[in-house]
């Protein structure tokens, strides 16, 4: 996904958007997909997700500072309110997801 897509996408957001910095021969990148997809569908309507491939768009890597993958970034505005890296599962994930949100004021 370019990035002037994404920075579209995390502007226009009315709600906190979820980024996945991950790549398909990642193997935590695969682990933790089916958790993030499963916290999208269950917290549908709170926040967007969107997964963008580092082989595809490395500027977007570069821009958040990625320095391993899964990268998980919760945007509120365009700005980063969170960051986790590394795969985690679904409960963690959305211990995350709550303290973001209720640290970004939603």
């Amino acid at each position: 996904m370019p990035a002037l897509r994404l920075d579209h996408i995390a502007d226009a957001a009315t709600i906190p958007v979820i980024v996945d910095l991950w790549a398909p021969w990642c193997g935590p990148c695969r682990t933790v997909s089916p958790a993030l997809e499963q916290l999208a569908r269950d917290l549908a309507g709170q926040l967007k997700l969107v997964k963008v491939n580092v082989d595809v768009s490395p500027q977007l890597s570069q821009r958040f500072g990625a320095q391993a993958i899964p990268t998980l970034l919760v945007l509120r505005g365009g700005q980063v309110v969170a960051r986790q890296t590394g795969a985690a599962p679904l409960a963690a994930l959305r211990a995350w997801v709550d303290n973001a949100l209720a640290t970004a004021g939603h």
